[in-house]
């Protein structure tokens, strides 16, 4: 009858353990290592900005020209939004254009970025922004009115061309 000591026992043990795992490390350090040479793809955000293409669905905005805003107050934008988050109310006027928007807001917080309101519009008024950075301290913060929607038809060239060409 063969009697085993505990220190052989454990070292039968150590050594099973050791063909486990000893091949296993050393892969994964193998992986590892190699992840470490190749460049990364992250973009280290505040540092570097994101440069949208002209397709890039960004926040909606108003487009200003020199003698005023776009919009007809026709109400397609608000009728079409999925989300119910804009809302228009219309004004008269006796200039050329009989309708103005006395109320123009966007709930930013519901709106989910569909572009069915720029779709909708038929005198491309709104248009989605290349503005991704929306930040809000409080509810009422992201309600944007007209002062907040409406920007320069200048900054929004590249969008305007791009729509031309896929509505046709």
């Amino acid at each position: 009858m063969a009697t085993h000591t505990v220190s052989e026992r454990s070292t039968k043990r150590i050594r099973f353990w050791e063909r486990l795992y000893l091949p296993e490390i050393a892969k994964g350090l193998t992986l590892t290592f190699k992840q470490m040479i190749k460049p990364s793809y992250t973009r280290q955000y505040p540092e570097e900005k994101f440069e949208p293409e002209a397709s890039y669905r960004g926040r909606p905005v108003l487009v200003q020209e020199e003698f005023g805003e776009r919009c007809v107050a026709c109400g397609l934008c608000s009728r079409v939004c999925p989300a119910i988050a804009i809302e228009v109310q219309a004004g008269e006027t006796e200039k050329e254009k009989e309708r103005y928007p006395e109320k123009f807001e966007i709930n930013m917080l519901r709106c989910i970025f569909c572009g069915y309101c720029e779709e909708a519009c038929p005198e491309e008024a709104i248009v989605m922004s290349r503005d991704y950075e929306l930040v809000f301290n409080n509810f009422d913060d992201a309600i944007f009115g007209k002062d907040k929607l409406l920007m320069p038809v200048s900054q929004l060239q590249e969008r305007l061309e791009y729509l031309r060409q896929y509505k046709g």
